[in-house]
């Protein structure tokens, strides 16, 4: 069934709100009504300023995070306006369990080209970087800006202490 676009930007208005409250029910209510909505968002054909995938992140709303991965693993490419992802989103927030529904988050990067690990490096959030590194060590080794290492990125955000000395056991051998 075709739907017009007012009829979308509402179905798309109520998926941020079952995406803020976590409401799985009113997901699958809207899926019933459209089921090309999350393949649509996915494929960057959102009306929103950011994905229901971002607005469930940033409400540490867990379950509905894997609901939606479960039904649309795409959904992890979907960037914000400030290309970021939700894992980056939820690296910021310092929510480290995130990461625990798809890894693979960990290795996409923002519009400066820092990716997760690299926000809580920085930032010194020790919790979070452990459960990023232990899921995906090779997102440790990604260069940013002038071809430096995440290592440089604690150094130059006084985390030396915290962060660098973490990283230091993890990507031995590097």
């Amino acid at each position: 069934m075709e739907h017009n676009p007012e009829e979308r930007a509402s179905m798309e208005d109520s998926l941020c709100e079952a995406a803020i409250t976590g409401n799985i029910d009113l997901l699958h209510q809207i899926i019933s009504k459209d089921k090309l909505i999350l393949h649509r968002i996915a494929s960057g054909c959102f009306n929103g300023t950011t994905s229901p995938l971002h607005v469930a992140t940033s409400n540490k709303k867990l379950h509905f995070v894997e609901k939606l991965l479960r039904l649309a693993p795409k959904l992890t490419e979907v960037l914000d306006v400030q290309l970021r992802s939700a894992l980056s989103l939820a690296s910021a927030k310092w929510y480290g369990d995130i990461v625990k529904v798809n890894p693979e988050m960990c290795l996409v990067h923002d519009r400066d080209g820092k990716n997760p690990l690299h926000v809580t490096a920085m930032k010194g959030k020790i919790n979070v970087l452990r459960e990023l590194v232990r899921a995906s060590p090779q997102a440790a080794r990604v260069r940013v800006d002038r071809n430096e290492t995440i290592l440089h990125w604690c150094v130059k955000h006084n985390q030396l202490l915290k962060s660098l000395k973490i990283l230091l056991k993890k990507i031995q051998g590097d």
